[in-house]
């Protein structure tokens, strides 16, 4: 679901782990932090770092990129 149905403090807390856990592995470059959402404790937890996320038009990445604004082709050409 993009957006994901998070409250504006579930969103900042996952930004925030989201750049811990980049930093934590010493990522460069484009990388995409995975997490699950417990439902019955609102509890978040990281799934896993993707340091080469896929990069077509049907990937998680470009389709999140897309819904804030920025279209595949504009992508490819950046």
């Amino acid at each position: 679901m993009i957006p994901a149905n998070l409250s504006p403090e579930q969103t900042t807390e996952l930004q925030r782990l989201a750049v811990e856990c980049y930093r934590a592995v010493d990522c460069e470059g484009m990388a995409r932090v995975d997490f699950l959402l417990e439902t019955a404790t609102n509890r978040l937890y990281i799934n896993e770092i993707n340091t080469i996320p896929g990069f077509t038009s049907i990937s998680m990445l470009p389709k999140m990129w897309e819904y804030s604004g920025l279209a595949m082709p504009s992508l490819s050409t950046a």
